[in-house]
């Protein structure tokens, strides 16, 4: 049986495109709700290693989103596109390593060890699949391999915060969940799904269906992210 997200008001408008991609990748969307990793930094008794292992292969993947984000901008015809994906590889890299600095200071690990860190399997192929993405697919299907991360944070922080309905001051990880579920990403959430949805309507059914399998690949590497930090993944050989 399929199981999905928890059914919610979106503050944010989700166009047909995009609603179909949701669809195509239902199953995979809801897991990351309940995976153990998101589970337990929701009610904080995640311990802080696993968090300190998650946060630092985060910072290390949002430098290919921002990648990811770049490439896209120098295939877009339009100056604002062009514009807002750059603006989107600024917000990764500035904004959310805000984030990863902070809570470096709390869990002892600086930008230096970030940058010494060996990428997991799952974040290594995670981005690899971003990349090529952006560099093979057509622009729709770019704009898809890159759109479930924001997505989902986005989503599951709002979720999050509702399902706590506050969000103390002592919690471990208030920082994180204010982040994501904070109402200025609904902003960037309706430019950028508004964006995939006029590059699918350029594109043809063949190049559609190739982007809702290209998001559907994302979201299950989103849920491979959990699993890693989960596991802290390391190399079998």
């Amino acid at each position: 049986m399929r199981q999905e997200a928890p059914v919610q008001e979106r503050p944010f408008t989700v166009p047909p495109f995009a609603q179909e991609c949701l669809e195509a990748a239902a199953e995979a969307w809801g897991a990351s709700f309940r995976h153990p990793f998101v589970r337990a930094l929701a009610e904080g008794t995640l311990d802080a290693e696993r968090f300190r292992f998650y946060q630092m292969q985060d910072a290390r993947y949002l430098e290919a989103f921002a990648d990811a984000c770049s490439l896209i901008a120098t295939r877009c015809v339009r100056p604002d596109d062009k514009l807002w994906f750059i603006d989107a590889a600024r917000l990764a890299l500035v904004v959310e390593r805000e984030l990863h600095a902070g809570y470096g200071k709390k869990l002892g690990y600086t930008l230096e060890d970030v940058a010494r860190i060996e990428l997991t399997p799952n974040n290594r192929a995670y981005q690899d699949h971003m990349i090529a993405t952006a560099v093979r697919g057509t622009l729709v299907e770019a704009v898809a391999a890159i759109t479930p991360c924001p997505w989902l944070y986005v989503e599951l922080g709002q979720h999050l915060a509702r399902e706590l309905g506050t969000i103390p001051d002592t919690h471990p990880y208030a920082d994180w969940l204010r982040m994501y579920s904070n109402p200025e990403f609904n902003t960037y959430m309706d430019n950028l799904l508004e964006r995939l949805e006029r590059f699918a309507r350029e594109a043809d059914d063949a190049a559609r269906a190739r982007a809702k399998e290209a998001f559907r690949t994302s979201v299950r590497y989103e849920w491979m992210f959990w699993q890693q930090a989960w596991e802290q993944q390391r190399w079998p050989v």
